[in-house]
């Protein structure tokens, strides 16, 4: 599809140098991966021990992993549009606000009912900040490297439900399950004015704003942007609904076949985030071990984000994507058929991670390389936010098929089959046709 021309202040985006000003965003942006992988996993973690401090049966517990995924999704969805016309920072804020408060009073939860009220309000403000802080690394991101880049922020996810696994393994026969939640709010809470402090917002939003501090002049001074009216002449800029953009200009097939991909994807991620605790925990492991033994998906995780962004910034997402996602059938199988001595399971546990949350992870980086800055947070937004309809659908196939009396592994089975969906539409991108990144309709300067 043609495009217009590169604007020079677009150009000077697209084309920046890896420094320090790029390094401190990736990494504050990881930070708030961190927070977001951890209180994804806290509920998960916390479920084996309390089905026995309030005397539940562990599918009971559908009910808050079910409001969790609905605020993840309603937040991801309105995170979007928010991101790209208010600005990525304010969103990145708000949301660990929201989040941080909500897991903190989870520790004082005395009943089901209103834990799942906070794990709703807990999901919306993880909702927000993970399509923010990504989408923030890509403004700070040649587009040469955008993938690469967006994948390493995103190893903050898995090393938060590491550290969320490992620090339930030590707290949870001490302290109880409210320790589990009282970390996952403190956490982000004390980000908050660490953020404001040092954490810049999007350079085209600062090219388009009227007036600008000395400090935020000198940034843009360091992108080789020169600050004033004519920067912002050529800044990609949402001047439209960002959520119909996603449907034009040739962008439809692409904006479908994703939302396949993150549904069958977050479907896959989110049966095991939730269930794979309680299921080990159901087959003879302490809710320790079974929270430990969880942890190695994570570290799986971590090693995927290693090479897949650099593969899919190389071959693109069609292949290295599809191929990740299709090996991943494999070690799903595993786990749901094959009875394994603990040091087998938790490296299979690890494969696992690493094409499950692996290949999720590397969705994330490619939804963000392949759209423009224009619509970045709308089409990640909303990729995350139709897929967490697998994030919904996800908890409450788990613990249906529990409750059938099913061996507790075979349950795990059905995402075999999800695996194979999301390999073949990852595939199915080579069809989207050619996008420029540049500004349609707008003149270069």
């Amino acid at each position: 599809m043609a495009e217009a021309a590169l604007s020079a202040t677009e150009s000077a985006i697209e084309n920046q140098r890896i420094g320090g000003l790029q390094l401190r965003v990736a990494a504050l942006c990881a930070l708030v991966q961190i927070c977001d992988g951890y209180d994804v996993n806290a509920i998960g973690v916390s479920v084996p021990s309390l089905t026995h401090a309030w005397n539940l049966p562990g599918p009971a517990f559908t009910q808050a992993f079910l409001w969790s995924s609905i605020g993840i999704m309603l937040g991801a969805l309105s995170a979007g549009p928010l991101g790209d016309r208010v600005g990525r920072k304010p969103l990145l804020l708000a949301s660990l606000t929201i989040f941080g408060l909500a897991s903190l009073l989870s520790a004082f939860a005395g009943s089901l009912f209103v834990l799942s009220i906070l794990r709703f309000f807990t999901g919306v403000g993880i909702g927000g900040a993970f399509p923010g802080a990504a989408t923030l690394t890509g403004d700070y991101a040649p587009h040469r490297l955008r993938a690469t880049m967006i994948m390493a922020t995103f190893t903050g996810a898995p090393i938060g439900g590491f550290l969320c696994g490992q620090l339930a393994g030590f707290l949870l026969p001490r302290f109880g399950w409210p320790s589990v939640f009282l970390v996952g709010g403190i956490a982000p809470l004390l980000m908050v004015p660490a953020l404001a402090l040092w954490l810049p917002e999007s350079p085209r939003f600062l090219a388009a704003k009227g007036r600008l501090s000395p400090r935020e002049a000198a940034l843009l001074q360091r992108l080789d942007i020169t600050p004033g009216h004519a920067a912002a002449q050529g800044v990609d800029l949402a001047q439209a609904n960002p959520i119909k953009m996603l449907f034009a200009q040739g962008y439809a097939l692409q904006t479908v076949l994703l939302w396949i991909v993150f549904f069958c994807s977050l479907m896959n991620l989110f049966l095991f985030v939730y269930w794979l605790p309680e299921v080990l925990h159901l087959t003879g492991m302490t809710p320790a071990e079974a929270a430990r033994a969880t942890s190695f998906r994570e570290l799986g995780a971590i090693l995927a984000v290693l090479y897949l962004g650099l593969l899919i910034d190389r071959f693109g997402p069609e292949r290295a994507l599809a191929l990740h996602y299709a090996v991943g059938v494999v070690f799903i199988a595993a786990i749901a058929l094959v009875a394994m001595p603990y040091l087998l399971l938790a490296i299979v546990i690890f494969f696992c991670g690493m094409t499950i949350i692996g290949s999720q992870t590397g969705a994330n980086a490619a939804c963000g390389k392949l759209y423009p800055a224009r619509m970045r947070t709308s089409g990640l937004g909303w990729a995350l936010g139709i897929g967490r309809l697998g994030g919904i659908a996800a908890p409450v196939l788990g613990g249906y098929l529990l409750s059938l009396g099913m061996p507790p592994t075979q349950i795990f089975l059905s995402a075999c089959l999800f695996a194979v969906i999301a390999a073949a539409a990852t595939g199915l991108l080579a069809l989207r046709g050619v996008h420029a990144e540049p500004l349609a309709g707008q003149s270069a300067a």
